[in-house]
C-alpha cells in the first residue's frame, strides 16, 4: 500500500510516542522505500507549498517531515548541493528534539548523520571541492556536544552511548578534507568528560572505528608502536564481511608489521587484490634481500604510496633488505665472527648497489645500532666483529624495533 504524506506523519508521531528509535531511523533515511511514494504525491514540492502541513504533528517534527520531502526531491532531480543544504536545515531541526530526549533517539541520529556525510560527499564530488564536507563536520560536531552533555538521562539510556559513533564519523570527515589535526579537539573533549563510559563498553563497531582513527593519528605522528597496537585491534575485531574496512586497515598495518619483521602471507594478500599489487613486490624483495628490486618497486609505486601516506614507513623496510644481503655474505663466509668490511661491500655490489666503502661502513653501523646484527666495527682494522650467538637475530626478536627508526 502506498505511503501518503499523511501516513508518513502518522508513522513519525506513533514512533515518537513509542520511543522506537530503529523505526524512526528507518523513516528518516533518505534512501527508504517510502520516498518514492512521497515523490509521486508531490511532483514539484516547495517549502511554501508544504507549509500547510505545519502543525499537523508536534514541532519540530512537522518541519522535519517537510524538509525530508524536499531533500528527497533534490536527490531525485540529481541536485546534490541543494539536497545537502536542505539536509543541513533538516538535521538542525532534529537537534532541537535530540537535546530534549534520551538515548533511544540514537539510531535516528546515526541514520541522519550517515545521510549528511553521503550527501556532502556527493555534493563535493560534483563541485570538485570540500566545502560541503567541511560543513558536514561542523554540523556533526553539534551532535557530539549534545551526546557528551547529556546529564539528565539514566546511565543506560544516555545519549553518551552515541559519543564514539559520532566521533568516528567526524574524524572520517576530517580525514577526507585533510584537517586531521582537528581530531585532537574531539579527543580532548572526550578526555575532559570522565562520565563517558569506557570505550570497551560500546558496540564493537564503534570501538573498531575509533581505534582505527586513533591508530591513523599515531601513524601520521610517527608514533608507530602505538599505531600498530591500535590498528591490530581494529583489524582483528573488524567484521569479516567488511572487506573494504579490512583493506583500509591493512593498508597501514602491513608496513608497520613489516618493520617488525612480520611479512604478510600470500594467502592474506590474495584476499585483497589491490594490496597484493601494491605490497607483493616489496615483500618479495625483503624475502630475498633484493635491494635493487625494492628500490625499483619504490620508484614504480611512489605516487600511490605518497597518496596513501605510507611511503616513509615503507622506505624504512629497506633496512630488512640490507640485512638480507649482509646475512647472505656472512653465511657465504662460513658464519665467521670476524669479517672484513670489503666482504659486505662486495655483497652489495653483487646485489647491484655500488657504494663507497665508507658508506658501507655506515650502513653496517646502523644495522648493528638497530639490532639487525650483533657485534661491533673496528674502523682501524676495517673489520666487523660479530657475536658468536645470534649474529643476525630473528627480525621478530629485535627489542623495540620502532624506537631506532
Amino acid at each position: 500500500m502506498p505511503v501518503t504524506f499523511t501516513n508518513y506523519l502518522e508513522q513519525i508521531s506513533h514512533n515518537l510516542d513509542a520511543h522506537d528509535g530503529p523505526r524512526l531511523a528507518y523513516l528518516l533515511r533518505v534512501t527508504g522505500p517510502h520516498v518514492k511514494d512521497l515523490l509521486r504525491e508531490f511532483k514539484n514540492p516547495t517549502l511554501q507549498g508544504l507549509s500547510r502541513y505545519q502543525g499537523a504533528i508536534e514541532s519540530p517534527w512537522d518541519e522535519i517531515a517537510i524538509r525530508y520531502v524536499l531533500i528527497a526531491h533534490h536527490i531525485a532531480k540529481r541536485r546534490p548541493n541543494e539536497a545537502f543544504k536542505e539536509h543541513t536545515a533538516f538535521i538542525n531541526l532534529f537537534y532541537r528534539f535530540l537535546s530534549t530526549t534520551s538515548g533511544w533517539t540514537l539510531p535516528a541520529l546515526f541514520a541522519v548523520l550517515r545521510d549528511l556525510k553521503d550527501l556532502a560527499f556527493d555534493a563535493d564530488n560534483e563541485t570538485q571541492s570540500m566545502t560541503c564536507t567541511e560543513e558536514a563536520a561542523r554540523v556533526a560536531s553539534k551532535a557530539l556536544t549534545t551526546c557528551i552533555t547529556d546529564r539528565t538521562s539514566q546511565p543506560a539510556e544516555s545519549r553518551r552511548w552515541g559519543v564514539y559513533y559520532v566521533t568516528g564519523l567526524i574524524m572520517k570527515l576530517y580525514f577526507r578534507v585533510k584537517r586531521i589535526s582537528l581530531s585532537k579537539n574531539i579527543l580532548r573533549a572526550i578526555d575532559a568528560n570522565p562520565d563517558i563510559p569506557p570505550l570497551s563498553q560500546y558496540p564493537r563497531s564503534h570501538q573498531v572505528t575509533h581505534r582505527y582513527y586513533i591508530g591513523m593519528l599515531d601513524f601520521l605522528n610517527d608514533n608507530l608502536a602505538k599505531a600498530e597496537q591500535e590498528l591490530t585491534f581494529a583489524f582483528y575485531n573488524c567484521h569479516l564481511q567488511m572487506r573494504r574496512n579490512q583493506e583500509r586497515i591493512l593498508t597501514y598495518l602491513i608496513p608497520l608489521r613489516m618493520l617488525r619483521g612480520h611479512l604478510p602471507s600470500s594467502e592474506l594478500l590474495g584476499r585483497f587484490p589491490d594490496l597484493d599489487r601494491l605490497y607483493s613486490p616489496f615483500v618479495a624483495a625483503v624475502r630475498k634481500g633484493g635491494i635493487k628490486e625494492f628500490d625499483t618497486a619504490l620508484d614504480r609505486a611512489e605516487r600511490k604510496l605518497l597518496e596513501l601516506n605510507v611511503l616513509l614507513a615503507l622506505e624504512k623496510s629497506r633496512e630488512l633488505c640490507l640485512r638480507g644481503v649482509f646475512r647472505r655474505a656472512w653465511i657465504s663466509s662460513s658464519k665467521g665472527n670476524r669479517m672484513p668490511i670489503r666482504v659486505f661491500h662486495a655483497a652489495l655490489a653483487v646485489s647491484g648497489v655500488e657504494l663507497p666503502v665508507e658508506e658501507v661502513e655506515c650502513l653496517l653501523a646502523n644495522q648493528i645500532y638497530k639490532g639487525f646484527m650483533k657485534g661491533y666495527i673496528s674502523h682501524e682494522k676495517q673489520m666487523v666483529v660479530l657475536s658468536n650467538v645470534k649474529a643476525f637475530p630473528k627480525l621478530t626478536e629485535r627489542a623495540n624495533p620502532f624506537a631506532t627508526l
